[in-house]
């Protein structure tokens, strides 16, 4: 055990994550939520989003007293030698990033930081923020350095992507706090096999990589990497459009063009587009940052383009199938959350999917495993949300699988088909299924580059 004692400002899946894991590995963690609803929730042992493997951690953690959810920067912050920044950063109308909690958060924690504290920014921020931070701090009586260390998780594997992670960035130009931030990471991987245990995740034996940067390149790395994600899926959608004119099979395309090693076959994955909380962020982010600093990222701006008309596409492909109007047929989507493994449906295909068969006039009715209630908000009021995938898909002229929940992959075709007495076309939106499979159970297949 050390001593450490770490507070984490906003317990989002960044925040939140974090403060369990690290709870788990001998700090002592102040974990801070404004919002009162999540913060109650938080209390009894549990996260207010899905994440599997996330409760149990949470829940040990504060029954242990290693983990404190609170909503007070007086009570927390003097009492630590680290303070982790993971609070939100929405982005505003124009696609620039809004840095308002960012700067709120720091301003507010600045006035009981002890002297010699590191404050280390884990929110995507775009480059240059940590100097304006920087200059927050020089103003203070008492040294605090600043170190950024961006997160790579994805939801949906948070945990195992912050206990066997690929690489660890911490960007400052001294040596010494860098090695201090990553030797706080060394002493979660000694415990990550333990709790993975504790979480039911499969432990893999996996070196991930410690790297120390530049503060504002390690700013860069982060929407740097997520931006070049996004445009491989981009990519991969405007060559499944050529394909679908030149009956081509896009998933044969992209398995042999991966077979590349200098190409790599993950995310080349067409279908409905990317969506959740950090892609699309990020894109329009590092967009916008590019304008500020007097250059266009031309290339960005053709793959966001591209992926905002994938759903469109899609409904138009099933709209051509069905017989040129959709008014009155009862169309299924499978699938809310922008991912499996989560519930969040932040800029979620799945939705957006729903909601334009609803403004084609359409009969809608949606399920989702997980996001059902976060999704509730988000969908238009004549969409009908089901409580389970026989409901959906009763009686339908149509289904769209838009998420790859193992609930739907796994589902019996011959299922399928029996439910969708009053029409038999099924629109794998994920190009996840076996096009063979699901005609032999008697559907119309429908697949985005196929």
């Amino acid at each position: 055990m050390n001593n450490q004692t770490i507070t984490i400002l906003g317990a989002g899946y960044v925040g939140l994550t974090t403060a369990a894991l690290l709870a788990h590995s001998g700090y002592k963690i102040y974990l801070i939520e404004p919002n009162q609803k999540r913060l109650s929730v938080i209390k009894t042992g549990k996260s207010f989003f899905y994440e599997q493997g996330l409760d149990p951690i949470i829940k040990s953690a504060i029954d242990d007293g290693n983990l404190v959810p609170t909503d007070s920067y007086k009570d927390s912050i003097p009492n630590s030698n680290v303070v982790f920044s993971c609070v939100g950063t929405p982005d505003n109308p124009d696609g620039s990033s809004n840095l308002t909690y960012v700067f709120g958060a720091a301003e507010e924690a600045a006035k009981y930081m002890k002297s010699n504290t590191i404050y280390i920014q884990k929110s995507t921020v775009p480059v240059g923020t940590g100097e304006r931070i920087k200059e927050i701090f020089s103003k203070l009586k008492n040294k605090i350095d600043y170190v950024s260390n961006p997160e790579f998780l994805r939801e949906g594997t948070a945990l195992y992507d912050t206990l066997y992670f690929d690489r660890v960035v911490a960007g400052n130009d001294n040596k010494k706090t860098v090695k201090q931030v990553l030797d706080i990471y060394r002493e979660l991987e000694k415990h990550r096999d333990k709790i993975a245990k504790i979480a039911k995740i499969d432990i893999k034996p996996h070196q991930g990589q410690y790297i120390s940067t530049s503060l504002n390149s390690a700013e860069l790395i982060k929407v740097t990497s997520n931006a070049f994600l996004a445009l491989k899926i981009s990519f991969a959608n405007s060559i499944a459009k050529l394909a679908d004119k030149v009956d081509a099979d896009i998933i044969e395309v992209m398995d042999a063009v991966g077979a590349d090693k200098r190409i790599g076959r993950a995310f080349l994955n067409a279908g409905r587009g990317y969506g959740g909380g950090c892609f699309p962020k990020d894109v329009s982010g590092l967009i916008s940052s590019g304008i500020q600093n007097g250059v266009h990222l031309d290339i960005m701006e053709a793959a966001q383009s591209l992926n905002e008309t994938m759903p469109g596409y899609i409904v138009e492909k099933l709209q051509a199938k069905i017989g040129g109007n959709l008014q009155g047929k009862k169309v299924a989507v499978l699938g809310l959350s922008f991912k499996a493994g989560t519930s969040d449906v932040r800029r979620s295909p799945g939705v957006l999917l729903a909601n334009s068969l609803d403004k084609a006039r359409a009969r809608v009715t949606t399920f989702d495993p997980q996001a059902n209630g976060e999704a509730a908000e988000d969908l238009r009021k004549s969409i009908i949300q089901c409580q389970s995938i026989e409901d959906a898909i009763k009686d339908v002229d149509a289904m769209i699988v838009a998420t790859e929940w193992p609930e739907f992959l796994n589902y019996s075709p011959s299922k399928l088909a029996k439910a969708a007495k009053n029409g038999k076309i099924f629109v794998d939106a994920i190009n996840r299924f076996s096009k063979a499979d699901i005609k032999n159970a008697g559907l119309t297949y429908i697949g985005v580059g196929r």
